[in-house]
């Protein structure tokens, strides 16, 4: 038998942990996984540092063979005794699903005061935004967002689906993880292109949360124009838009502008919202098109390969994610720089400011350290 080499190999996201975080951004107060103790393990427990309890059925191998109904109904009884909760999350996983179990019938046994919503998921997807829908869906029956949110939101789903089918994890059968370029190094460029007078263009285009660190990427390129008396060749973009997407992710977009004013650093362009870093291609190329073509460079935090590459044509281009394995696809549509800020997963959950980031971070010290060691410059 050959190989098939457009099976994708490496590991890609699940469709359950979709859900938990859909869920949270839904501010459902308990969401409960009925399959085993482990299932999502890494992520339920981080869910916890963002006020999402996710409790779990703890089905074994008898309930395997046997059913786990009865452990679901009494795990929905502690939740309650527990929290006393306002919303409840019934996710299905792998197991509960291969065996046919029904989330709906455990669901008689609550109250009518308490919103209850069965997400009827695995990780079997070949997608993970399907366990997104399988969140919004019952939501949206439940009255718990518009059916006008639910169009938008599946529309955006779809094209963050083709980005990652074009240039993301789902582009190849395999991508090598990589840390990309150093920091410090590429942190040493961007000094020299400040210094020299060139026009840089800072694109903030993140996925909901992780924005609160790649903001700072953001905030660092501009406190280090300021320093060094270059900010009027500085234009910040960025897709936080607070009056778009689900009420968590609306307010990570509030908590973000309102510390850029903070810190007294203008955000010329906003670009869409939180959850649209799949389709600001256009608007970013439109606003270049019209106002920026004569820039030099462009720093891109976040999603940066959901970017179109036709606009920043001349343009040297720095690229920051959080994907390993997304370094490659990135450097192969052309950007010149991409690093990776490898920890920022478990340093957004739970926040609502801005956090460090060590390209950020080094960008300042560099700088800092070149001022030091060379005062008349």
């Amino acid at each position: 038998m050959s190989a098939n080499n457009d099976l994708i190999v490496h590991p890609r996201p699940s469709s359950i942990v979709a859900s938990l975080y859909t869920l949270r951004d839904l501010n459902v107060d308990v969401a409960i996984l009925h399959g085993p103790p482990g299932c999502s393990f890494k992520h339920a427990r981080l869910l916890e540092e963002d006020n999402l309890h996710v409790l779990t059925s703890a089905m074994d191998e008898s309930d395997f063979v046997f059913g786990g109904r009865e452990k679901l109904s009494a795990t929905i009884d502690r939740a309650v005794e527990l929290f006393s909760p306002k919303s409840i999350a019934l996710v299905g996983t792998c197991t509960s699903m291969i065996i046919g179990e029904e989330l709906k019938d455990s669901v008689g046994a609550v109250s009518d005061d308490i919103a209850v919503i069965c997400v009827e998921t695995h990780a079997g997807y070949a997608n993970n935004t399907a366990g997104v829908m399988a969140v919004l869906e019952p939501a949206a029956g439940l009255g718990l967002i518009s059916t006008e949110e639910l169009t938008r939101q599946r529309f955006l789903l779809k094209e963050a689906t083709n980005i990652e089918l074009r240039n993301g994890a789902a582009s190849r059968g395999y991508l090598e993880p990589s840390r990309g370029d150093l920091k410090y190094k590429v942190a040493e460029h961007l000094l020299e292109l400040l210094k020299s007078g060139k026009k840089i263009l800072g694109i903030l285009n993140a996925k909901k949360e992780t924005a609160y660190m790649f903001s700072d990427e953001i905030l660092a390129l501009y406190e280090t124009a300021e320093i060094l008396g270059v900010s009027k060749n500085i234009v910040l973009m960025a897709n936080t838009d607070v009056d778009l997407g689900l009420p968590r992710v609306r307010e990570h977009a509030k908590n973000i502008m309102a510390e850029f004013e903070k810190r007294n650093v203008p955000i010329h362009e906003i670009i869409g919202g939180l959850d649209e870093y799949a389709v600001t291609g256009d608007r970013v190329a439109k606003l270049i098109d019209e106002k920026y073509s004569d820039f030099d460079a462009a720093l891109i935090a976040g999603v940066p390969h959901a970017l179109l590459m036709e606009p920043f044509a001349g343009m040297e281009l720095i690229s920051i994610t959080n994907g390993p394995r997304q370094v490659a696809p990135i450097k192969e549509m052309g950007h010149d720089y991409v690093i990776v800020e490898i920890d920022l997963h478990p340093k957004t959950l739970g926040i609502s400011s801005i956090v460090p980031s060590e390209f950020g971070d080094t960008l300042r010290a560099i700088c800092a350290d070149q001022i030091k060691n060379n005062p008349q410059k």
